[in-house]
């Protein structure tokens, strides 16, 4: 199944309401949910944990993760929007745009999805979970070197690059198959760039913040458990280490 949609926008650009959208018109589409959530693609992120230590424009099956999709919006494949624009040269391209600007979109990310570059807590979690291990690994290689190339932890060259990277989808896509979007536009431009029939219903408006969040929340309880797990160990080691010194005397 061709990709008919390619997505380019970042991550915490309203990507998961496009992907809801995009489902509801009956067009199966790829997101970062996809490979935590859906357990037919367990896969998923070993080949996209590939992708991340190969080269910019090397080729890759894309198949192999997209072949029940026609469209991918989100990370990780908006990171390869290049390399799934040249296998599916007949799709169509959406730029996705944060509705308040690069400045609140900057806020959204550092919040929730960078907790896995900036949380001592998450790597803690990563030296002993071989699952937040490879997700770490995937996402530092792949979205916050490549896509965003190391400048997330600079709020003025993230914002510079967030600003820099719609120029050069601009310049990259031709206007006729190229839809500059954000969500708070709701069915109409999206429908008549798809070709599609406008629905009836409410343009879904989804914010996944307070799931990640949550997810956060439990990284933080996991690493102190860790912690505490690891000092209990110590303890113990201790007092068989004093018990063993009482036994040889």
């Amino acid at each position: 199944m061709a990709l008919q949609l390619i997505g380019a926008g970042f991550g915490r650009t309203g990507t998961l309401s496009l992907y809801t959208a995009l489902n509801s018109l009956g067009l199966p589409c790829y997101h970062m949910v996809e490979v935590l959530q859906n357990r037919a693609n367990r896969h998923h992120l070993a080949f996209w944990r590939r992708v991340g230590h190969g080269q910019p424009g090397e080729p890759y099956p894309w198949d192999e993760v997209l072949g029940n999709y026609v469209a991918a919006v989100d990370n990780p494949a908006s990171c390869v929007w290049r390399e799934l624009l040249e296998a599916n040269p007949g799709a169509k391209v959406i730029l996705t745009l944060h509705p308040r600007g690069a400045e609140a979109w900057y806020e959204s990310t550092l919040e929730t999805i960078y907790f896995s570059e900036r949380m001592w807590q998450f790597q803690l979690l990563a030296a002993v979970s071989p699952f937040a291990r490879a997700l770490g690994d995937m996402t530092h290689h792949l979205v916050w070197q490549r896509a965003h190339r190391g400048t997330m932890a600079n709020r003025q060259a993230a914002i510079a690059h967030y600003l820099q990277h719609i120029e050069e989808v601009k310049a990259a896509v031709p206007p006729e198959r190229l839809l500059v979007y954000s969500v708070d536009q709701g069915w109409g431009p999206l429908c008549a760039f798809l070709n599609l029939p406008a629905p009836e219903s409410p343009f879904p408006h989804v914010n996944d913040r307070a799931e990640i969040k949550a997810t956060i929340g439990l990284i933080n309880l996991a690493a102190f458990g860790i912690i505490g797990a690891g000092a209990l160990g110590v303890a113990a080691l201790g007092w068989l280490a004093q018990g063993a010194g009482r036994f040889r005397h």
